[in-house]
């Protein structure tokens, strides 16, 4: 047989290479690390320490057997919730897993109705039927606290469906891990979220471990804020150890959907402290790789910094405020663990909605 000719190829030269494709697509700009002032600052701390403080305190009931089932602690990770939720308005809406008693405290829901809610009493903010993986408050705009990795991330989607539908400039904050970023729901849910503009900010709250894996052993493309792009969604990685980098992207983020563009990720890098529930020894990393972050990156220990360097606060200022959230978690313990459990009947009531 004979031979086909050979195809020409194309000549080689010693011309540099062709510049990278650049993408087309309209892009947030890189968010800057939001100019408090020393008031704001005070907030940020104030905030910070009353969810250290209240989860150190939540540990301890649980060790105590006051606490039952799962206690997901958020200690290490203020700085992310505290900067983000600092620049929502009474129209935003926010959503998140099971790690979520800091996030109720910061949408106002006072700390003796978390803390008897933890205990399983009567007076809980979900009358002690929710516990502490599944809290919920309408008046609060707090939907959850839901125990199924990444079923909140569609539900959010459909909080985001619902500010649209009635035009009111809400915006839907919704939480999630690096390990529900591995869910298929929640393509399902970026895909819904950028053909109809939904008005949601996806927030990744990458604390590196999941339950207790390494995001570069479980996740094939562990920058996860890319994530969106085959969705057409931009991301944004931000140090989730810094608030006042949490609060200037929660600034760009809002600025985005607000003007109609629709949704974004924001990848929070940030670090818990303790195990990923109470339940976990937390053997899959070092003491000593714990202690470093809380050396290096505190995110309480950082505002506390600029606050005394740069705005002069006093010592006996901040003890002040130490000592005031002591006083208000210690009281929400003893309320907690003082109030009655819930009558038998509650069992059958908020089964099913009755009235629409």
């Amino acid at each position: 047989m004979a031979k086909a000719p050979a195809r020409p190829t194309a000549p080689i030269t010693d011309s540099p290479p062709a510049d990278p494709l650049k993408s087309n697509r309209e892009r947030p700009a890189d968010p800057s690390p939001y100019d408090a002032s020393k008031e704001e600052l005070l907030k940020f701390y104030e905030d910070m320490l009353l969810i250290r403080r209240f989860e150190e305190k939540a540990g301890q009931l649980y060790g105590l057997g006051l606490i039952g089932g799962f206690c997901h602690l958020y200690i290490g990770q203020e700085a992310v919730a505290v900067g983000l939720q600092s620049a929502l308005t009474d129209k935003d809406s926010v959503i998140t897993g099971y790690r979520d008693h800091g996030h109720m405290l910061l949408c106002g829901i006072p700390p003796k109705d978390v803390m008897a809610e933890l205990t399983g009493r009567q007076a809980g903010i979900s009358k002690g039927k929710g516990g502490s993986m599944h809290m919920f408050s309408v008046e609060h705009k707090f939907y959850g606290g839901h125990g199924i990795v990444g079923a909140q991330v569609s539900l959010g989607a459909g909080l985001a469906f619902s500010h649209k539908y009635a035009n009111d400039g809400g915006v839907t904050l919704a939480y999630f891990g690096d390990g529900a970023a591995n869910q298929g729901q929640v393509y399902e849910a970026f895909n819904m979220a950028e053909l109809w503009k939904l008005p949601i900010i996806f927030v990744i709250e990458n604390n590196q471990y999941a339950m207790g894996t390494s995001v570069n052993r479980a996740s094939s493309e562990d920058q996860l804020y890319r994530r969106g792009e085959s969705f057409r969604i931009p991301g944004l990685q931000i140090d989730g150890m810094d608030v006042l980098a949490s609060r200037g992207a929660a600034e760009e983020a809002l600025a985005w959907v607000r003007a109609g563009k629709g949704p974004i990720i924001l990848e929070m890098k940030t670090y818990r402290y303790r195990g990923h529930s109470m339940s976990d020894p937390a053997k899959y990393r070092s003491r000593d790789e714990v202690q470093a972050v809380r050396d290096k990156s505190d995110p309480i220990e950082h505002v506390k910094k600029l606050l005394m360097d740069q705005h002069g606060t006093k010592e006996d200022e901040l003890k002040a405020i130490e000592q005031a959230i002591r006083r208000a978690v210690n009281e929400a313990a003893d309320f907690a663990e003082s109030t009655p459990e819930p009558e038998p009947a509650e069992l059958y009531t908020d089964v099913l909605v009755e009235k629409y």
